[in-house]
């Protein structure tokens, strides 16, 4: 397998396709790198290098007890930026991907980054506060730590089958196949990992980040997205990136790379072509 190693030891999994200007995709909780493939096979035959890593805890990558954080995400993305010795990169993030992309910026600057996506992504902050009322309620995410400690496989198949695809709407069409696929990449990710992880992505505040953002930046979200609800997210990133590009899918659930991934593929081609 190709890895790197990070400056604290860890070893993070990381698969790389094609050739010329690369493209770096961090995938969402409690996925990996597999949840890009459609995307990566498009872009790759399409003429760029496509990477994507299995974030610390997740994937094949190692599960540390310690660094499941933001500040420790972004460090590591910029390991791997450093290993392969990229620049002209462009960053697409996805949910809590996202918010790693948006804090790599805030903390490592955009010298060796040409553009970024942000799609169905986590900032500028998922936590309802009183400067922040669109958020969901820490209760929401209470729950789902008691899903993870009591059943976590159980909690990925219902989240799955459920609000990630949209498969609670009327009419909808998940295949089993893709719920499975959610299951599988939750399942071989580390317990303490992903639960640490949901703090991660709730809690962490990305508002001065975003505002440190000066490259193209692309904001796309559906907005049928009961994971990440679009008001709180795309739509309070968007004032904060300037000449930010929003794109909104319309009844589209938050698992857009596989319910709508012809219309992002084509999207992504088109913004990384500009």
């Amino acid at each position: 397998m190709s890895t790197i190693k990070t400056k604290d030891g860890t070893n993070i999994y990381y698969k790389d396709w094609g050739e010329g200007q690369p493209v770096i995709f961090s995938h969402g909780w409690p996925l990996s790198s597999d949840s890009w493939e459609s995307q990566m096979l498009f872009l790759a035959s399409n003429g760029y290098r496509c990477i994507a890593h299995d974030r610390r805890g997740h994937g094949r990558s190692d599960q540390p007890w310690t660094g499941n954080d933001m500040n420790t995400y972004a460090d590591d993305l910029a390991d791997l930026i450093t290993a392969l010795k990229l620049k002209d990169v462009v960053l697409v993030g996805f949910s809590a991907g996202g918010g790693e992309v948006t804090r790599y910026i805030g903390r490592h600057g955009s010298a060796l980054i040409s553009k970024v996506a942000l799609i169905s992504a986590v900032p500028p902050l998922m936590l309802k506060t009183s400067a922040n009322p669109d958020g969901l309620a820490m209760d929401a995410f209470d729950k789902i730590r008691l899903g993870a400690t009591n059943d976590r496989s159980q909690l990925y198949k219902d989240i799955a089958g459920g609000p990630f695809f949209g498969a609670n709407r009327p009419g909808a069409k998940v295949s089993q196949g893709m719920i499975d696929s959610f299951w599988r990449q939750g399942m071989q990710a580390g317990h303490k990992n992903t639960y640490d992880c949901i703090k991660a992505f709730s809690e962490t505040d990305f508002t001065e980040d975003l505002e440190k953002f000066d490259i193209p930046t692309l904001i796309l979200h559906g907005d049928d997205d009961q994971i990440v609800p679009i008001g709180a997210a795309a739509l309070r990133s968007t004032k904060l990136v300037k000449h930010a590009i929003l794109k909104i899918y319309g009844g589209a659930p938050h698992g857009l790379a596989d319910t709508h991934k012809d219309q992002l593929n084509k999207d992504l081609l088109s913004f990384i072509k500009a």
